[in-house]
């Protein structure tokens, strides 16, 4: 029997993928275009795409100066984490990303920001990732699709992250008097 679709009986998972790009690409132009791309990229014969987030612009961290375009895509698929790990590498080498120096510029950056069978760690990728409840590039766009998804080390929704980012601070009247 042949069949062009997975058989049934291949548990599917559920994955929210960051996108992120802040350089041109010489095929696809700039960076919204990059991320429309890769969206297109990321779905095959075993990775269905759900959802996406819109896509917004934010201010880079560390080194590089140009605005990142932002968004987050939700799919599903029986890929384990390290399988779906090395086939989002494969999407950014083909889109001409390069190793190097951390935050820099880029044409295209994918990262599995949560995996619906909860936490990952091995020496080459950790779920969540690690710096997604601080990141508001992050949580803004994920709180669009998926603003219930609860964090499986914190148990806090993704609603609750993103709140608490841009709740404001309480100001220390002790640290004004000195």
């Amino acid at each position: 029997m042949s069949s062009a679709t997975p058989p049934s009986d291949i548990p599917l998972a559920l994955y929210a993928i960051g996108l992120g790009s802040n350089r041109r690409h010489a095929r696809h132009g700039d960076p919204r275009r990059v991320l429309l791309a890769a969206l297109s990229e990321l779905e095959s014969d075993d990775i269905e795409p759900i959802d996406v987030s819109p896509i917004i612009t934010s201010d880079p961290i560390g080194p590089s100066r140009r605005r990142y375009a932002n968004t987050v895509a939700l799919v599903a698929s029986p890929l384990a984490p390290p399988a779906m790990l090395e086939r989002l590498q494969r999407i950014e080498a083909a889109f001409g990303r390069r190793t190097g120096q951390r935050w820099s510029a880029r044409t295209l950056d994918l990262d599995i920001l949560l995996w619906s069978e909860g936490a990952w760690s091995d020496g080459n990728l950790v779920v969540p990732h690690p710096a997604m409840a601080n990141r508001a590039f992050v949580l803004g766009p994920l709180r669009a699709i998926a603003p219930d998804w609860r964090h499986p080390l914190s148990a806090k929704t993704v609603r609750q992250m993103a709140a608490r980012l841009i709740r404001p601070k309480p100001v220390d009247r002790n640290a004004e008097a000195h």
